[in-house]
């Protein structure tokens, strides 16, 4: 197993052979690779503890969560991973932000940060003792950005999702879209090289989920940063990806990738266009096989 997270070139030499799912690396600089990398979970006695509700499959054995995965992802690339609960796609955000090893593979993060992701979990992850604006500043305070100018480059992203009059307030004040969009200024407050979100909209109403998405776009088509997102919602992944990833059931692996046939920059509207209506009822017959039966949990 290797990991390498900080490497100074975001090109890759040409190669002569097929090129591997996630794009032609003859063509595009690439952001993130990974070779085979694999994910696995011991549980049980002694062993090391498995994450969340992967806990209850595993009884006293392994659970090989993940791969192997070969996938290639483009700098500036907004990649949406699909797939059944459980087939490893958290899991695989969790590899690319440092927050785990792979067991098997080599993942290569194509970066010139010391620290290139930031992370948005579906649970918002904000402090709730802690001002909007200490917030959204934390993690440049962390990188010892000096106040003055961690606080102006808070208080600017506040500005850009519309959280400006709401600087002083706590969480608890706050409705679950907001709470969110704290999140996600927090996460680009850092000038990130790549953004990974994890199920971000998953649990707002439709309508807070459309908003949120419509900002999301304008964001990304402003400033065109890598995006891995994990979303369980096909209309979400074809109306905000460059590209779709399906995975396969557990252990995770991509068996197909679709690229929606929408420009940049994109409006929320491609989602009431027949050309969407088509890709999602492919990507729903490509998954139909994988999603798992009732009641053996989830992801």
């Amino acid at each position: 197993m290797e990991l390498a997270r900080k490497e100074t070139s975001s090109t890759i030499p040409r190669r002569d052979s097929e090129p591997q799912p996630g794009g032609d690396p003859e063509q595009t600089d690439i952001k993130i690779r990974s070779r085979g990398v694999e994910r696995r979970f011991r549980g049980g006695r002694g062993r090391l503890p498995l994450p969340g509700r992967l806990r209850r499959r595993a009884a006293d054995g392994e659970v090989h969560a993940l791969g192997p995965l070969d996938l290639d992802i483009a700098t500036g690339e907004f990649c949406c991973l699909v797939g059944p609960s459980g087939c490893g796609k958290s899991t695989y955000l969790r590899l690319v932000a440092g927050l785990l090893r792979p067991s098997a593979g080599r993942l290569e993060i194509r970066a010139t940060s010391p620290d290139p992701a930031a992370m948005i979990f579906q649970d918002y992850g904000i402090y709730p003792w802690k001002t909007v604006l200490a917030n959204v500043r934390f993690g440049l305070d962390v990188q010892g950005v000096p106040r003055k100018e961690a606080a102006a480059r808070a208080r600017d992203w506040l500005a850009r999702l519309g959280l400006t009059d709401f600087a002083d307030s706590y969480p608890a004040a706050l409705s679950g879209g907001m709470r969110q969009r704290v999140s996600i200024a927090r996460a680009l407050a850092v000038e990130p090289e790549i953004l990974l979100m994890d199920e971000p909209f998953a649990a707002l109403d439709a309508q807070l989920r459309t908003i949120l998405q419509e900002e999301l776009l304008a964001i990304c088509d402003a400033d065109r940063r890598t995006v891995l997102f994990v979303t369980h919602s096909l209309e979400e992944a074809i109306v905000l990806g460059d590209r779709v990833l399906v995975m396969s059931a557990r252990p995770g692996r991509i068996m197909a990738e679709r690229v929606p046939p929408f420009g940049r920059p994109r409006s929320g509207d491609v989602r009431n266009s027949p050309e969407c209506a088509e890709l999602k009822a492919e990507l729903w017959h490509l998954l139909r096989g994988e999603v798992e039966p009732p009641g053996r949990g989830s992801e």
